[in-house]
């Protein structure tokens, strides 16, 4: 009898575990429909240095990564580094400007741009900012490059044609975090203590908005899906993504996501933002259910430390900077790539 009884709590105890363990594989799952993404392989690097954002050049073959006093050139078709911008004092963030063969970088402790050749990676310029320049981005529409100063509270505008001419530096105050430009003529960017979005017309270089991100706090990262006019701001202090009408400044939703988040990155051809949750070395995938309806669809897991991240326009993976498994044991510095799992299911 008593053998019975435990033969029978046994066959409980497995069931529960069972249903448990269902739960935990839907709830790491992505939604029917969505795309199934997955950590596809992991790029060594080594080096020392603290690290910030990830830029993917206009053909998606190289990429940028900032790393305290210089930016790291990754070929991304090799996985080998392919060469570095040195004398960047504080690196942060680059942009390009493509038709000009020209690299910006934003060199933190100088307040200053470093402008460098996009081939060579050789530098040729320091341009002075506003104070504490941090992410960086070029907006096709006005044809400037924007550094957005972080601890001084301003946007300095640059003419990468003309080089030589005095940038123009726009007072928006707040502190400033991540940017991204609609090719339109509009230019957002994160105010972190503010939690709001600051609208800026990048053509006449004044302020249009400044839009409250409630019951978001805190935003850092910040992407954009342009063809349908929504900003995605990453929201640190309560962990929520909260998705922003960028013709409206109307927050539509929030939706929660992991803890440290800094980084955020939208594919268009997938249609899911990410945000990069560094504290829980994780990435929330977020996606549009229905018309106005958005949920996560998926976490995956990355590295602690994953603080920020980029997506590919060519291959569609999203590459986060982070320290990894040494091949020799213990840990170095890598970067994390996210994709489209090929398993079949």
């Amino acid at each position: 009898m008593v053998r019975s009884k435990m033969v029978f709590a046994s066959a409980l105890l497995a069931g529960a575990v069972a249903v448990l363990a269902a739960q935990f594989s839907a709830a790491q799952a992505p939604a029917a429909g969505a795309p199934d993404l997955k950590v596809v392989k992991t790029i060594i690097l080594g080096g020392t240095g603290n690290w910030d954002y990830p830029t993917v050049d206009s053909d998606g073959k190289h990429l940028f990564i900032g790393r305290a006093t210089r930016v790291m050139v990754v070929d991304l078709e090799t996985g080998k580094l392919a060469g570095e911008v040195m004398d960047v004092t504080g690196a942060h963030g680059v942009a390009s400007v493509p038709e000009l063969n020209l690299g910006f970088a934003t060199s933190g402790k100088d307040n200053a741009v470093v402008v460098f050749d996009m081939k060579t990676f050789k530098t040729s310029k320091k341009i002075k900012t506003g104070k504490g320049p941090d992410a960086i981005i070029y907006d096709p529409a006005s044809k400037k490059i924007f550094a957005i100063c972080h601890s001084g509270g301003e946007v300095t505008a640059i003419d990468p044609a003309n080089l030589e001419k005095e940038p123009t530096t726009l007072k928006v105050g707040g502190t400033l975090e991540y940017a991204v430009a609609d090719g339109k003529g509009h230019v957002y960017v994160n105010d972190e203590k503010g939690s709001k979005i600051i609208a800026i017309d990048s053509k006449d270089m004044k302020v249009l908005n400044n839009w409250s991100l409630a019951p978001g706090n805190g935003p850092t990262g910040l992407a954009m899906d342009v063809e349908h006019h929504r900003l995605f701001a990453a929201c640190a202090g309560n962990q929520k993504m909260a998705i922003v009408d960028s013709e409206t400044g109307k927050v539509i939703t929030t939706v929660p996501i992991g803890n440290g988040v800094d980084g955020a990155a939208f594919d268009s051809t997938l249609g899911v933002a990410l945000s990069a949750n560094n504290k829980e070395g994780t990435v929330s995938v977020i996606g549009e259910k229905s018309p106005g309806t958005f949920e996560v669809l998926q976490t995956v897991k990355t590295a602690v430390g994953a603080k920020t991240i980029t997506v590919n326009p060519r291959t569609h993976e999203f590459y986060l900077p982070a320290n990894v498994s040494a091949p020799a044991g213990g840990s170095t510095f890598g970067v994390v790539v996210v994709g489209v799992s090929n398993e079949k299911k």
